[in-house]
């Protein structure tokens, strides 16, 4: 199975049709249907790891202030336990939780209520660690990455440029020159799979600065970068970046796409 990076944006895409769900949408219909996804998402940035072990994860709204549609949107993917106990052996001797409290937040459904709108396909979230430094993210998507051999599709969501404090919401005005920098800088550095400068990202400058203000929607995309082999090839799902600081790069590893 592929491992795909997602930057979600708003949670309103869940309900809209525009240029990058069409994307997640076409993703879907191409990729090989997978037994069950492990999802990184920026939303359950916690202190220390755990996995999401219930039969049935709840939709969970962590947000505020939109529609009632959205707020009443429901993606009743079913869970596995099983997997999520796999995760945690394959982590080893990292200590991780298996949870029965959290679910599915919006990083997650959001997304895939596009590419797997059916939701039949079981789903398990993996927390992200807050309290650890950015090599030790992409060590732990390394160290999943053989679950791609077993059917399993590794998912990170979040957004590779995520800074709310000054987004432009006119919806009109054009990126910030440092979200176009650090966009730039990424990319190139992606398609020449030289992973350090991104795990190492503050030495990409004030740019990097302001385009990741605090990680956790950055780390998803470094355990979709930990779970690279040498045989994959790249695809850009979508791009662009919206608000004038909001990056909704999607890209995929698949040793089947050109």
């Amino acid at each position: 199975m592929p491992a795909v990076f997602f930057g979600h944006g708003s949670p309103m895409n869940a309900l809209e049709r525009n240029r990058h769900t069409e994307a997640w949408q076409a993703l879907g219909r191409t990729m090989a249907r997978p037994k069950a996804i492990l999802a990184v998402s920026a939303h359950w940035y916690i202190r220390g790891t755990a996995v999401t072990a219930m039969a049935i994860p709840p939709t969970i709204h962590d947000f505020g202030g939109f529609p009632s549609a959205l707020h009443a949107y429901q993606y009743p993917a079913p869970g596995d336990a099983a997997l999520a106990a796999h995760v945690r052996d394959l982590l080893a001797p990292l200590e991780i939780g298996l949870d029965h409290e959290w679910g599915l937040d919006h990083g997650t459904w959001s997304v895939l209520a596009h590419v797997y709108p059916n939701a039949d396909i079981p789903v398990v979230q993996l927390a992200i660690d807050r309290t650890q430094p950015a090599a030790f993210h992409y060590d732990l998507g390394r160290r999943l990455a053989p679950l791609r051999d077993e059917g399993v599709l590794i998912v990170g969501s979040g957004n590779v440029v995520h800074n709310l404090g000054v987004i432009r919401w006119d919806g009109k005005s054009a990126a910030y020159p440092w979200a176009m920098q650090f966009d730039r800088a990424f990319r190139e550095n992606l398609e020449r799979r030289n992973h350090e400068p991104l795990i190492n990202y503050s030495g990409l400058g004030e740019a990097a600065r302001m385009s990741i203000p605090t990680p956790d929607h950055y780390l998803p995309a470094l355990y979709v970068l930990g779970a690279q082999r040498d045989d994959d090839s790249l695809s850009i799902v979508t791009e662009g970046v919206e608000l004038g600081s909001i990056n909704m790069l999607s890209f995929a590893f698949d040793r089947g796409r050109p």
